[in-house]
Protein backbone atom coordinates (compact mmCIF):
# COMPACT_ATOMS: atom_id res chain seq x y z
CA UNK A 1 0.00 0.00 0.00
CA UNK A 2 1.21 3.48 -0.83
CA UNK A 3 -0.21 6.91 -0.16
CA UNK A 4 -2.02 9.45 -2.28
CA UNK A 5 -0.92 13.11 -2.39
CA UNK A 6 -3.36 13.77 0.49
CA UNK A 7 -2.04 10.93 2.59
CA UNK A 8 -5.03 8.56 2.17
CA UNK A 9 -4.40 4.90 1.55
CA UNK A 10 -4.98 3.59 -1.96
CA UNK A 11 -5.50 0.10 -3.23
CA UNK A 12 -4.07 -1.18 -6.50
CA UNK A 13 -5.65 -4.18 -8.17
CA UNK A 14 -4.02 -6.33 -10.79
CA UNK A 15 -6.50 -5.36 -13.48
CA UNK A 16 -5.93 -1.75 -14.40
CA UNK A 17 -7.95 0.02 -11.72
CA UNK A 18 -6.87 2.01 -8.68
CA UNK A 19 -9.48 2.02 -5.95
CA UNK A 20 -9.34 5.24 -3.94
CA UNK A 21 -12.62 4.94 -2.06
CA UNK A 22 -13.81 1.36 -1.73
CA UNK A 23 -16.67 2.51 0.48
CA UNK A 24 -18.39 4.57 -2.22
CA UNK A 25 -21.89 3.42 -3.09
CA UNK A 26 -22.17 1.66 -6.43
CA UNK A 27 -24.27 -0.82 -8.34
CA UNK A 28 -27.60 0.92 -8.87
CA UNK A 29 -26.76 3.60 -11.42
CA UNK A 30 -29.36 4.92 -13.84
CA UNK A 31 -27.48 7.74 -15.60
CA UNK A 32 -23.91 8.25 -16.77
CA UNK A 33 -22.22 11.60 -17.35
CA UNK A 34 -19.09 11.89 -19.49
CA UNK A 35 -16.61 14.65 -20.02
CA UNK A 36 -15.39 14.79 -23.64
CA UNK A 37 -11.83 15.99 -24.26
CA UNK A 38 -9.33 13.66 -22.64
CA UNK A 39 -12.07 11.34 -21.39
CA UNK A 40 -13.39 10.17 -24.75
CA UNK A 41 -11.91 12.38 -27.43
CA UNK A 42 -8.22 12.85 -28.15
CA UNK A 43 -8.77 15.20 -31.10
CA UNK A 44 -7.60 18.19 -29.05
CA UNK A 45 -4.64 16.44 -27.48
CA UNK A 46 -1.84 18.98 -26.93
CA UNK A 47 -4.10 22.00 -26.36
CA UNK A 48 -2.05 23.16 -23.37
CA UNK A 49 1.02 23.36 -25.60
CA UNK A 50 -0.89 25.99 -27.58
CA UNK A 51 -2.59 27.90 -24.79
CA UNK A 52 0.24 28.25 -22.27
CA UNK A 53 2.94 29.69 -24.56
CA UNK A 54 0.38 32.07 -26.09
CA UNK A 55 -0.72 33.33 -22.69
CA UNK A 56 2.89 33.59 -21.53
CA UNK A 57 3.73 35.83 -24.49
CA UNK A 58 0.90 38.18 -23.55
CA UNK A 59 2.01 38.41 -19.93
CA UNK A 60 5.59 38.91 -21.07
CA UNK A 61 4.47 42.00 -22.97
CA UNK A 62 3.01 43.78 -19.94
CA UNK A 63 4.84 46.65 -18.18
CA UNK A 64 5.11 44.73 -14.93
CA UNK A 65 6.70 41.70 -16.53
CA UNK A 66 10.13 43.36 -16.32
CA UNK A 67 10.01 42.77 -12.56
CA UNK A 68 9.42 39.02 -12.91
CA UNK A 69 11.48 36.17 -14.25
CA UNK A 70 10.24 34.12 -17.17
CA UNK A 71 9.93 31.16 -14.81
CA UNK A 72 7.67 33.16 -12.50
CA UNK A 73 5.47 34.27 -15.40
CA UNK A 74 5.17 30.75 -16.72
CA UNK A 75 4.35 29.45 -13.24
CA UNK A 76 1.55 31.99 -13.09
CA UNK A 77 0.20 30.76 -16.43
CA UNK A 78 0.41 27.13 -15.34
CA UNK A 79 -1.51 27.89 -12.16
CA UNK A 80 -4.49 29.69 -13.63
CA UNK A 81 -4.75 27.49 -16.73
CA UNK A 82 -4.60 24.32 -14.64
CA UNK A 83 -7.01 25.69 -12.04
CA UNK A 84 -9.63 26.38 -14.71
CA UNK A 85 -9.10 23.19 -16.73
CA UNK A 86 -12.45 21.44 -17.16
CA UNK A 87 -14.40 24.69 -17.04
CA UNK A 88 -15.35 26.59 -20.16
CA UNK A 89 -12.30 27.97 -21.97
CA UNK A 90 -13.48 31.53 -21.39
CA UNK A 91 -12.62 31.24 -17.69
CA UNK A 92 -8.95 30.72 -18.51
CA UNK A 93 -9.13 33.79 -20.74
CA UNK A 94 -10.82 35.83 -18.01
CA UNK A 95 -7.99 34.88 -15.65
CA UNK A 96 -5.48 35.91 -18.32
CA UNK A 97 -7.10 39.34 -18.59
CA UNK A 98 -6.93 39.72 -14.81
CA UNK A 99 -3.22 38.85 -14.75
CA UNK A 100 -2.51 41.32 -17.54
CA UNK A 101 -4.27 44.05 -15.56
CA UNK A 102 -2.28 43.19 -12.42
CA UNK A 103 0.91 43.85 -14.39
CA UNK A 104 -0.19 47.24 -15.69
CA UNK A 105 -1.36 46.04 -19.09
CA UNK A 106 -4.58 46.89 -20.86
CA UNK A 107 -6.36 43.59 -21.54
CA UNK A 108 -8.59 42.88 -24.48
CA UNK A 109 -12.02 41.32 -24.15
CA UNK A 110 -11.42 37.74 -22.91
CA UNK A 111 -13.38 36.47 -25.91
CA UNK A 112 -10.69 37.91 -28.18
CA UNK A 113 -8.09 35.81 -26.39
CA UNK A 114 -10.35 32.78 -26.66
CA UNK A 115 -10.82 33.28 -30.40
CA UNK A 116 -7.08 33.63 -31.02
CA UNK A 117 -6.28 30.60 -28.88
CA UNK A 118 -8.82 28.56 -30.78
CA UNK A 119 -7.47 29.74 -34.12
CA UNK A 120 -4.01 28.54 -33.09
CA UNK A 121 -5.37 25.26 -31.79
CA UNK A 122 -7.26 24.59 -35.01
CA UNK A 123 -4.03 25.08 -36.97
CA UNK A 124 -2.55 22.24 -34.92
CA UNK A 125 -5.49 19.83 -35.13
CA UNK A 126 -6.93 20.60 -38.56
CA UNK A 127 -5.28 17.54 -40.13
CA UNK A 128 -6.99 15.36 -37.54
CA UNK A 129 -10.41 16.82 -38.33
CA UNK A 130 -9.80 16.57 -42.08
CA UNK A 131 -8.59 12.99 -41.76
CA UNK A 132 -11.63 11.96 -39.77
CA UNK A 133 -13.95 13.62 -42.30
CA UNK A 134 -12.27 11.94 -45.26
CA UNK A 135 -11.98 8.55 -43.61
CA UNK A 136 -8.18 8.56 -43.82
CA UNK A 137 -8.09 8.57 -40.02
CA UNK A 138 -10.11 5.99 -38.09
CA UNK A 139 -12.15 7.27 -35.13
CA UNK A 140 -10.47 4.61 -32.98
CA UNK A 141 -7.20 6.49 -33.41
CA UNK A 142 -8.56 9.56 -31.61
CA UNK A 143 -10.51 8.17 -28.71
CA UNK A 144 -9.34 6.95 -25.33
CA UNK A 145 -8.87 3.19 -25.84
CA UNK A 146 -11.98 1.16 -25.07
CA UNK A 147 -14.38 4.12 -25.38
CA UNK A 148 -16.72 2.49 -27.88
CA UNK A 149 -16.91 -0.74 -25.91
CA UNK A 150 -17.70 1.11 -22.68
CA UNK A 151 -20.36 3.33 -24.25
CA UNK A 152 -22.05 0.34 -25.90
CA UNK A 153 -22.01 -1.58 -22.63
CA UNK A 154 -23.54 1.28 -20.67
CA UNK A 155 -26.30 1.75 -23.22
CA UNK A 156 -27.03 -1.98 -23.09
CA UNK A 157 -27.47 -1.60 -19.33
CA UNK A 158 -30.15 1.04 -19.91
CA UNK A 159 -28.15 4.02 -18.71
CA UNK A 160 -29.32 7.49 -19.72
CA UNK A 161 -26.17 9.00 -21.19
CA UNK A 162 -24.99 12.62 -21.07
CA UNK A 163 -21.93 14.38 -22.47
CA UNK A 164 -20.75 17.73 -21.06
CA UNK A 165 -17.67 19.65 -22.18
CA UNK A 166 -15.99 22.99 -21.54
CA UNK A 167 -15.29 23.24 -25.29
CA UNK A 168 -17.73 25.30 -27.37
CA UNK A 169 -20.88 23.32 -28.03
CA UNK A 170 -20.70 23.65 -31.83
CA UNK A 171 -17.26 22.01 -31.83
CA UNK A 172 -18.25 19.31 -29.35
CA UNK A 173 -21.21 18.35 -31.54
CA UNK A 174 -19.04 18.29 -34.65
CA UNK A 175 -16.21 16.31 -33.09
CA UNK A 176 -18.55 13.84 -31.39
CA UNK A 177 -20.13 13.20 -34.80
CA UNK A 178 -16.72 12.71 -36.44
CA UNK A 179 -15.81 10.15 -33.78
CA UNK A 180 -19.16 8.39 -34.15
CA UNK A 181 -20.26 8.74 -30.51
CA UNK A 182 -23.24 11.10 -30.87
CA UNK A 183 -25.83 8.34 -30.86
CA UNK A 184 -24.79 7.04 -27.46
CA UNK A 185 -25.81 10.21 -25.64
CA UNK A 186 -29.59 10.07 -25.56
CA UNK A 187 -29.66 12.50 -22.65
CA UNK A 188 -27.91 15.18 -24.72
CA UNK A 189 -24.56 16.69 -25.60
CA UNK A 190 -23.69 20.00 -23.97
CA UNK A 191 -20.84 22.45 -24.39
CA UNK A 192 -19.78 26.02 -23.74
CA UNK A 193 -21.93 28.88 -24.99
CA UNK A 194 -21.37 32.54 -25.77
CA UNK A 195 -23.43 33.37 -22.70
CA UNK A 196 -21.12 31.31 -20.55
CA UNK A 197 -23.08 31.84 -17.35
CA UNK A 198 -25.95 29.74 -18.73
CA UNK A 199 -23.85 26.54 -18.84
CA UNK A 200 -21.69 24.62 -16.44
CA UNK A 201 -21.10 20.96 -15.73
CA UNK A 202 -22.66 21.50 -12.32
CA UNK A 203 -25.86 22.67 -14.03
CA UNK A 204 -25.89 19.50 -16.13
CA UNK A 205 -25.45 17.30 -13.05
CA UNK A 206 -28.35 19.05 -11.32
CA UNK A 207 -30.46 18.77 -14.47
CA UNK A 208 -29.86 15.03 -14.74
CA UNK A 209 -31.02 14.53 -11.18
CA UNK A 210 -34.05 16.83 -11.33
CA UNK A 211 -35.37 15.76 -14.75
CA UNK A 212 -35.36 12.07 -13.92
CA UNK A 213 -36.20 12.23 -10.24
CA UNK A 214 -32.89 10.65 -9.32
CA UNK A 215 -30.81 10.75 -6.21
CA UNK A 216 -27.12 11.52 -6.46
CA UNK A 217 -26.27 7.86 -5.89
CA UNK A 218 -28.01 7.01 -9.18
CA UNK A 219 -25.31 8.86 -11.12
CA UNK A 220 -21.91 7.66 -12.31
CA UNK A 221 -19.54 10.18 -13.83
CA UNK A 222 -16.46 9.71 -16.00
CA UNK A 223 -13.89 12.47 -16.40
CA UNK A 224 -10.21 13.34 -16.64
CA UNK A 225 -10.54 16.75 -14.96
CA UNK A 226 -11.13 18.21 -11.54
CA UNK A 227 -14.42 19.96 -12.31
CA UNK A 228 -16.62 17.07 -13.43
CA UNK A 229 -15.34 14.79 -10.67
CA UNK A 230 -16.02 17.41 -8.02
CA UNK A 231 -19.50 18.10 -9.41
CA UNK A 232 -20.47 14.42 -9.44
CA UNK A 233 -19.16 13.88 -5.91
CA UNK A 234 -20.96 17.00 -4.64
CA UNK A 235 -24.33 15.31 -5.22
CA UNK A 236 -23.25 11.92 -3.89
CA UNK A 237 -22.52 10.24 -7.22
CA UNK A 238 -19.78 7.77 -8.07
CA UNK A 239 -16.79 9.33 -9.87
CA UNK A 240 -14.50 7.46 -12.22
CA UNK A 241 -11.27 9.41 -12.73
CA UNK A 242 -9.82 8.80 -16.19
CA UNK A 243 -6.11 9.60 -15.89
CA UNK A 244 -5.56 9.11 -19.61
CA UNK A 245 -2.15 9.68 -21.15
CA UNK A 246 -3.37 11.50 -24.24
CA UNK A 247 -0.03 11.49 -26.04
CA UNK A 248 0.84 7.80 -25.76
CA UNK A 249 -2.72 6.40 -25.39
CA UNK A 250 -1.30 4.06 -22.78
CA UNK A 251 -0.70 4.19 -19.06
CA UNK A 252 -1.50 6.81 -16.44
CA UNK A 253 -0.85 10.54 -16.63
CA UNK A 254 0.45 11.25 -13.13
CA UNK A 255 -0.50 14.94 -13.22
CA UNK A 256 -4.09 14.01 -13.98
CA UNK A 257 -4.06 11.25 -11.39
CA UNK A 258 -3.04 13.57 -8.58
CA UNK A 259 -5.70 16.14 -9.52
CA UNK A 260 -8.37 13.46 -9.79
CA UNK A 261 -7.54 12.10 -6.35
CA UNK A 262 -7.72 15.59 -4.87
CA UNK A 263 -11.11 16.01 -6.54
CA UNK A 264 -12.24 12.88 -4.63
CA UNK A 265 -12.50 10.42 -7.52
CA UNK A 266 -13.58 7.02 -6.24
CA UNK A 267 -11.43 5.06 -8.67
CA UNK A 268 -8.69 5.91 -11.16
CA UNK A 269 -8.25 4.20 -14.52
CA UNK A 270 -5.94 4.96 -17.46
CA UNK A 271 -8.50 4.06 -20.14
CA UNK A 272 -11.45 1.76 -20.81
CA UNK A 273 -9.61 -1.24 -22.25
CA UNK A 274 -10.95 -3.59 -19.59
CA UNK A 275 -14.59 -2.60 -19.90
CA UNK A 276 -16.04 -5.82 -18.51
CA UNK A 277 -13.93 -5.71 -15.36
CA UNK A 278 -14.54 -1.98 -14.89
CA UNK A 279 -18.31 -2.39 -15.13
CA UNK A 280 -18.16 -5.50 -12.99
CA UNK A 281 -16.67 -3.34 -10.25
CA UNK A 282 -18.84 -0.22 -10.49
CA UNK A 283 -22.10 -2.19 -10.84
CA UNK A 284 -21.29 -4.66 -8.07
Amino acid sequence: MSETPEGDKRCMSDWNIEVINDYAGRGQFKSALFDFDGTISLIRQGWQEIMKPYFFSLLKGTPGAKDETDDALMTCVHEFVDFNTGKQTIYQCISLAEEISKRGGKPEDPFAYKDEYHRRLLERIQYRLDGLRSGEIAPEDYVVPGSFELLEALVSRGQIMYLASGTDEQYVLEEAALLGVTGFFDGGIYGARKDYKTFSKKMIVNRIISEHGLSGTDLVGFGDGYVEIENVKSVGGFAVGVASNEETRSGVDEWKRERLIRAKADIIIPDFKETDKLLGYIFS
